[in-house]
């Protein structure tokens, strides 16, 4: 199974954009200021090849703790940016991480763990493989051996947002500039999923917890074990080619692969919840619950990864592109 969940994690959007929600970037306004950020211990790095993401508040009108995690690295050399909050025409908008060869601009946030406001001082590329700055991160020196010290500053400054009162006043370097113009991967599936799994808990919220949210970090991404656990289909912008009747046929595309999508996923939560019901009436003992709801989380990650890659398919068909593209290590 494991090798199934690191497979389905490395898949992404790349450069095609996939239009998966995030549940953290939004179009409007908030006006009400991000937390602080919460102290928080870093869990032990999984294994070798994992980068940390800095957890972050987000916002469903209501704000809501998604706990930082280790997250495998898509590519080779590839490098997370955070997303930040950023005050503008009167609010806070948030802005998405990504993944590319360099750090671009996170807002100057210390999120801590070597992303101290700008680039990243917790580990970096050489032959391939991925070293980690032991300073900064919590790693088994038994398990992972490409590692190295360095000693960094760092401010502890807890704000989470850039510009307006209170604000950090931080500016993207010319560096920081170029990198945001750079080839691009969106949050992996995983860390849609994890945020997701962030937005359905109501201890996670800011109204229940007042900002000190009960799981501020894991050791994985939380995967969804069941369909109804996903995030919702997305149907992914159609491309305007200029044919009005081309992209009304475009759009009549993407509206059905999402409806065989729900569609796929309604029925494999139907037969998951008759083997639930199949347990509960056998009283089956805890090793072979335990044992369907990894077979369980196993077929749902196959089942995303599948509609995953329908959707990278359809839209760079209707974009005039070749086959489909997986950004992610083989």
């Amino acid at each position: 199974m494991r090798s199934v969940l690191i497979r389905w994690m490395l898949l992404t959007g790349a450069v095609l954009l996939l239009s998966v929600a995030s549940f953290a970037q939004i179009g409007v306004a908030v006006t009400i200021a991000p937390p602080e950020l919460p102290v928080y211990e870093q869990p032990m790095c999984p294994g070798d090849g994992y980068i940390w993401t800095p957890g972050y508040w987000a916002w469903d009108g209501d704000y809501y703790w998604v706990p930082g995690t280790w997250v495998l690295a898509p590519e080779p050399g590839f490098l997370w940016t955070p997303g930040y909050w950023g005050w503008g025409n009167g609010g806070y908008f948030f802005n998405d991480g990504y993944w590319g060869l360099s750090v671009g601009f996170y807002g100057g946030i210390d999120y801590g763990f070597g992303y101290f406001g700008h680039g990243y001082e917790g580990g970096r590329w050489q032959n391939g493989h991925f070293f980690y700055n032991t300073t900064v991160n919590r790693i088994d020196s038994n398990q992972i051996h490409n590692v190295y010290n360095t000693r960094v500053n760092e401010t502890a400054n807890r704000v989470s947002f850039n510009g307006g009162n209170g604000g950090v006043n931080a500016r993207a370097t010319s560096e920081e500039e170029a990198a945001a113009k750079g080839r691009h991967i969106p949050p992996v599936s995983a860390q849609t999923q994890h945020a997701y799994a962030a937005h359905n808990d109501p201890k996670q919220r800011l109204s229940a917890n007042h900002g000190a949210p009960p799981v501020t970090a894991t050791a994985r991404p939380n995967l969804a074990a069941h369909p109804k656990d996903l995030p919702p289909v997305q149907r992914a912008v159609a491309p305007k080619t200029g044919n009005a009747k081309q992209d009304q046929s475009n759009q009549k595309e993407q509206v059905k692969l999402v409806a065989t999508q729900n569609q796929e996923r309604q029925k494999l939560q139907q037969t998951q919840d008759k083997e639930h019901q199949q347990l509960a009436r056998q009283k089956a003992p805890p090793e072979k619950t335990q044992q369907v709801e990894q077979q369980h989380q196993q077929q749902t990650q196959q089942l995303h990864e599948t509609h995953t890659q329908q959707t990278q398919q359809l839209q760079q068909r209707q974009s005039g592109g070749g086959g489909a593209s997986r950004g992610g290590r083989r």
